[in-house]
């Protein structure tokens, strides 16, 4: 699910030669471009999210309105589930390993000597990484309503807020194992151990809400426990809590002068 090394290595060269006027928009282009040359990465974070909503829905249970839900479906409950394993998929398996596969080519470095800064690559990344959870998010939403009727989030303000705080912790997150690793193979693995731990705060193997009194209060206070349950709280019609939105930003802000600190450009 993650790209190549030797996808990653013709990136600098294709956005030099264009970057006269535009650097930014050149790097964009380019790297967008090598983004769709990767079936893989396309389809665990566009594809299947979706393609698991659809499996967990041929479950009898999970269709049906449960009392201790509040009236409310399993289902229901794993829209916003399935969109935040996209944006995990995005931010710990798919950008770690190819910022770190330039870094460790020296591409970042000799980024420096031409008009396109290194910074714009990061930049390109996180935006294309970023807008394809997104792109997920409208997928997941999509099928979750015309496969099995799942209402359109109740207070769609309170849901984008919720959905863009946590897609930027991801995000930051992402930066920060790219970071703290110093080869493409060490973002693998501690974004593959992050992303685990990311799945099930999220509540991809059991909501939070239907978590233990005191599991639950500890997995609140993560990143993707907090979005999971502003998610949650939007999708059913209330504003999410500002506590929840309150821990999703402070973990950004917090993984965001981490990553701003510790990345090294070579």
């Amino acid at each position: 699910m993650n790209s190549s090394d030797t996808a990653a290595a013709p990136a600098a060269p294709a956005a030099v030669s264009t970057a006269r006027h535009s650097p930014l928009k050149a790097v964009l282009l380019a790297e967008t471009r090598l983004f769709l040359r990767e079936p893989g990465s396309l389809f665990w974070i566009l594809a299947f999210p979706s393609v698991l909503l659809v499996i967990l829905g041929f479950v009898p249970p999970f269709r049906e309105p449960q009392e201790d839900l509040g009236g409310r479906r399993v289902i229901d409950l794993y829209v916003p589930i399935s969109i935040l394993l996209a944006m995990i998929m995005a931010g710990l398996q798919a950008m770690p390993p190819v910022l770190t596969a330039y870094r460790e080519r020296g591409i970042l470095r000799r980024m420096f000597t031409t008009p396109v800064r290194p910074s714009a690559l990061l930049t390109a990344q996180i935006a294309l990484h970023g807008a394809a959870a997104l792109g997920s998010a409208i997928l997941v939403t999509a099928v979750g309503g015309l496969a099995y009727g799942v209402a359109l989030p109740g207070h769609l303000a309170g849901y984008l807020l919720a959905l863009l705080l946590a897609t930027t912790a991801v995000l930051t997150l992402g930066a920060t194992i790219c970071a703290l690793s110093r080869t493409s193979k060490a973002a693998t693995a501690v974004g593959s151990v992050a992303y685990l731990v990311m799945m099930f705060t999220s509540g991809l193997w059991l909501p939070v809400r239907a978590m233990p009194d005191t599991l639950r209060r500890i997995v609140e206070i993560t990143p993707f426990g907090a979005a999971s349950q502003a998610l949650d709280q939007a999708a059913s019609g209330q504003w999410p809590s500002w506590v929840y939105l309150g821990i999703v930003a402070l973990w950004t802000a917090l993984l965001g002068f981490t990553a701003s600190r510790l990345f090294r450009w070579q």
